[in-house]
């Protein structure tokens, strides 16, 4: 058995994977979005491809 079965949970919003609340970010959990750094990152730098794709069409 578990020792910290009822955890919140979020959906990291780059993988769309769920992910549980750490000790971490029990400061600013209600700001969290991402379950990693890499996630993290990697949102970063398609916003930015996304944002040259668009003026290369322009």
């Amino acid at each position: 058995m578990h020792k910290k079965p009822f955890l919140p949970s979020k959906v990291c919003m780059t993988c769309n994977k769920p992910f549980n609340w750490r000790k971490k970010w029990q400061r600013n959990w209600d700001h969290v979005r991402y379950c990693s750094e890499r996630c993290r990152r990697q949102k970063e730098s398609n916003q930015t491809d996304s944002y040259v794709n668009d003026t290369k069409t322009m």
